[in-house]
């Protein structure tokens, strides 16, 4: 099981932007927590596909799992938030691709010491559009486009406004149970699923308290490790229940939040769809 990372593999990091494969899960509890997202499926989608760890008590305990908390402490620092986190699905057949593009472009974060760790729960390989990488692409933020397509998966089809080299691109391949942890900034997409088999995954964003969020609507995170001595966040709460009435309309208000500060922040940069509200990723 992943715990404390190794002094190779904080390295393979810092200067990569990725560090890949790490077990996280023995792949029955994998397996376990994709019965119970499939049991969820028709309703874990659009909002209610981000965060919803707030909703379900046991994603509450996932985010807070120490065998991924610790490989992120390795990497982040003893105090952490879970910012996010969200379902990675793309059915058997699936035409739809993402772009290469780098998260933090558009979150309005003071620092880019961002970590997502990317958790199979079925296979993730090249066939069924695993996540693809392009390794040192961390160490700056680039201009993107934004071209909404239709085909792409991302929510204004923002793309990287540099050139790609092939030879570059690494696969994430990995297994049920097992898990990437890359950099907000590393250059990632993926291609269509062109196998008989659904690709799932849940990635979960963490970050130290001290990053603050720049935007002037105040945002929020929920506290999965140490202390925050920043106040830089509110505090979300953990479900009492599988969709506790409480935790429905707490995550509800979260999310509505969250909109408005990415909506904030695609004004600010110009790079407003005038047909549509900018949205937050919906798979890679």
């Amino acid at each position: 099981m992943s715990t404390t990372l190794s002094s190779f593999q904080v390295e393979t990091y810092r200067r990569q932007g990725i560090v890949h494969p790490l077990r996280a899960l023995p792949a029955a509890e994998a397996e376990a927590i994709h019965g119970r997202y499939r049991a969820q499926a028709d309703f874990v989608k659009g909002r209610n596909n981000q965060k919803p760890h707030l909703l379900f008590t046991w994603l509450d305990a996932l985010v807070r799992d120490p065998r991924i908390v610790d490989a992120v402490e390795s990497l982040l620092g003893p105090d952490l938030f879970c910012w996010g986190s969200q379902f990675f699905a793309k059915p058997a057949g699936d035409a739809a691709y993402v772009s290469w593009h780098q998260d933090a472009t558009y979150w309005g974060l003071s620092s880019p010491d961002v970590a997502t760790a990317w958790v199979a729960l079925t296979p993730s390989t090249r066939e069924s559009g695993c996540m693809q990488v392009v390794p040192g692409t961390h160490l700056a933020q680039v201009p993107h486009e934004d071209k909404f397509d239709d085909a792409n998966l991302l929510s204004r089809g923002q793309e990287v406004a540099v050139r790609v080299d092939p030879a570059s691109v690494v696969d994430v391949v990995l297994q049920p149970g097992e898990m990437s942890l890359h950099h907000v900034l590393l250059f990632h997409g993926s291609e269509p699923n062109r196998s008989s088999l659904p690709r799932i995954g849940f990635a979960i964003r963490y970050m130290p308290t001290r990053v603050r969020q720049l935007s002037p609507i105040r945002d929020s995170a929920l506290l999965v490790r140490g202390h925050d001595a920043h106040g830089n966040f509110d505090h979300e709460q953990s479900p009492q229940s599988d969709l506790h009435p409480d935790a429905v309309a707490h995550h509800g208000a979260v999310i509505d939040r969250q909109l408005r500060i990415l909506y904030a922040g695609a004004q600010a940069r110009g790079k407003l769809n005038p047909a549509a509200r900018p949205g937050i990723k919906e798979t890679t």
